[in-house]
């Protein structure tokens, strides 16, 4: 399948004089279905094979007309094809493709229009360019060249006609079949990619007021958060946090419409390089018309997705700051909080110094007065020391083991555990 990708919609060969219409329609992926349904009821009319679920091409011979239709990502092209003598560029307007597709299928057509163009393909030497600018274009926007290098002259207008429908006509001079073929499916594909490509202005106009409120709220944050105390830091976070959401939606809204633009502004540059034209006295080139007309919209698309950028860039960065600034005041404030946590285990260990030498006293103040009860009794069998005498001897050797005890048992409890 990758290998027959390369070989997919090639050229069709084309002989003059023919009309052609081009309508290219716009569809999400319900409206691709639904554009492969409506072609498959206009085969099962004429009790033709129905394209599969995978088929998203087909070409088909209907007997008055030919049917090109391909499936595109973001519209659907139908081409029509009649057969047309090269009499009927004489004094009247030339019938159009379109009078031949039965008019209420052609008008059910799914999805919004994007553009349709009228295309008659006629020998070099039917008419001359005046016969022409009087019946088919506008003579005040004419837009003319020679293509194919020399080999053929194409004419249009850029405009849309009465009927809805932009005109252009090819003289085809002695091209073969085949490279007329190609040179048409070019002309067809300048004017869709034209108009596809203008797709991102509306987005690029609309984002133009979002992106400017969105650099005001900015460079007020920036303003504030150089000024701000340590208390304004968690709203100016919140405010900066919640630009950063309406900044990044605008972004994943737009950036496929910008991308998209961008590339069919890439291909309407190589479709016009591809098609080989030169001047004819006196006239405006398509290359000429589509730089005069096109580049203000082109520039306003990429200005807006080079600003979004840009913004999305400077809000990020702002964020990381805040965000760096906040986190060194909670880690000062942490440092802080743990020495004044260290002071206070500091007096803690005091005070416990302390409630350890008045507990020596007290523990050797029952136990010398145990001792004085037992020297009491101890006279009633012999003991050749009074009571008083005896406790007076009793207490600094009491007080030295408590003192010594309450050492041990803290050092035993506060030692540190051993490594590894």
């Amino acid at each position: 399948m990758l290998h027959n990708e390369i070989h997919a919609r090639p050229p069709e060969a084309i002989t003059s004089p023919v009309a052609i219409v081009h309508i290219v329609m716009l569809a999400d992926a319900a409206g691709r279905e639904a554009s492969r349904a409506h072609v498959a009821a206009l085969l099962r009319n004429h009790h033709l094979a129905l394209p599969d679920a995978d088929t998203n091409h087909l070409r088909m011979d209907l007997g008055a007309y030919r049917l090109r239709w391909e499936l595109h990502t973001e519209f659907v092209s139908w081409t029509f094809m009649v057969p047309m003598s090269a009499e009927a560029f004489g004094e009247r307007e030339p019938a159009s493709a379109a009078d031949v597709v039965p008019r209420d299928w052609l008008a059910a057509l799914p999805g919004q229009c994007l553009c349709s163009l009228n295309l008659w393909v006629l020998p070099t030497h039917t008419f001359g360019s005046g016969s022409l600018v009087r019946h088919v274009l506008h003579e005040d926007t004419l837009v003319a060249s020679t293509v194919a290098d020399g080999h053929g002259e194409v004419y249009t207008d850029f405009a849309i006609h009465a009927d809805g429908f932009s005109r252009m006509v090819l003289l085809a001079g002695g091209m073969t079949q085949r490279r007329l073929g190609r040179l048409v499916q070019r002309l067809l594909e300048i004017e869709t990619y034209r108009m596809a490509a203008l797709l991102g202005l509306p987005a690029a106009r609309e984002a133009a007021s979002a992106l400017a409120f969105a650099e005001r709220e900015l460079a007020a944050l920036a303003d504030a958060i150089r000024t701000a105390n340590r208390d304004a830091e968690p709203a100016l976070l919140d405010r900066l946090t919640r630009l950063a959401g309406q900044v990044e939606s605008q972004y994943a809204a737009t950036h496929s419409r910008f991308s998209a633009s961008s590339a069919y502004f890439e291909l309407l540059d190589r479709r016009i390089q591809d098609i080989a034209e030169s001047r004819l006295a006196g006239m405006q080139t398509i290359r000429e018309f589509m730089d005069r007309r096109l580049t203000p919209a082109r520039s306003t698309c990429e200005w807006a997705a080079r600003r979004q950028d840009a913004l999305s860039q400077r809000v990020s960065r702002m964020s990381n700051l805040l965000r760096t600034r906040v986190e060194i005041e909670q880690q000062q404030s942490s440092q802080s909080l743990l020495t004044a946590m260290n002071h206070r285990q500091d007096l803690q260990l005091q005070m416990q110094s302390t409630v350890e030498g008045l507990s020596v006293a007290a523990i050797t103040y029952y136990i010398v007065g145990l001792v004085s009860y037992l020297a009491k009794a101890a006279q009633a069998l012999g003991w050749p020391l009074s009571p008083e005498t005896t406790a007076a001897l009793a207490i600094p050797v009491v007080a030295a083991g408590v003192w010594w005890s309450l050492r041990r048992l803290h050092h035993r409890v506060f030692r540190k555990p051993p490594a590894g």
